[in-house]
């Protein structure tokens, strides 16, 4: 847990000395959220029906934003070979990340849904339920995305790769936090849904870090 505590404290730092890194996907989900009713229908009661699954969408796209460039950096200065070297654990490494990726971007997204909601006539039963289906599922888009940026890390132009590596296994997170807000805001029960994306956190927080970590070591050792 030291090894934990040291990585998020280095990258947090790094993050507050680098603003542009999680402003550019706050700024992205704003404006995703804000130009939709522009382009759709601005009815109230049509915007209530949908805006969870908008809200959702834009979490993820802004989510795929900031990944590739998770250990671009460590990559490239020369900090994951010394790390490699050291013998030190790339379990801690990973989780770490992963960990300040959720602070620096999913948590910001999950505090700002309120707002969103109220822009895009969320109905009143579905706040809680969006702002927890955020908080649970955020950090598991985070922690499947750490594995992807890991397997990508030492190419130069892996975004597009990223993408298509961890988008499909986003989908099962999209699917049962956006059924849990909807479900919400017609009244009915969406414990099940949460429960599910409980489920999914517990499972990516035991067996991510591991595979990050492997992927890492993989490609250092080319």
């Amino acid at each position: 847990m030291s090894l934990v505590r040291a990585t998020v404290r280095r990258d947090l730092l790094l993050a507050a000395r680098n603003p542009g890194e999680w402003a550019n996907p706050l700024m992205f989900f704003l404006m995703v959220a804000a130009l939709f009713p522009m382009a759709v229908d601005p009815n109230p009661e049509f915007l209530s029906k949908i805006s969870g699954g908008v809200i959702w969408v834009a979490a993820l796209l802004a989510t795929l934003l900031s990944l590739d460039s998770l250990y671009r950096a460590d990559v490239e200065d020369g900090s994951l070979e010394q790390w490699l070297a050291s013998g030190e654990s790339l379990y801690a490494m990973s989780l770490g990340k992963a960990l300040v990726h959720w602070c620096i971007s999913g948590l910001p997204l999950t505090l700002m849904s309120p707002l969103l909601g109220v822009m895009l006539h969320l109905p009143e039963d579905a706040y809680f339920a969006l702002f927890i289906s955020l908080a649970v599922g955020t950090p598991v888009l985070s922690l499947l995305g750490a594995v992807g940026a890991a397997l990508t890390a030492s190419l130069r132009s892996g975004g597009l790769l990223l993408t298509l590596l961890i988008l499909p296994l986003y989908v099962p997170v999209l699917i049962f936090a956006a059924s849990a807000v909807y479900h919400a805001g017609i009244g009915m029960a969406y414990n099940g849904q949460v429960a599910m994306l409980g489920a999914m956190l517990a499972l990516a927080l035991a067996l991510t870090p591991f595979a990050a970590g492997a992927a890492l070591k993989l490609n250092l050792s080319r």
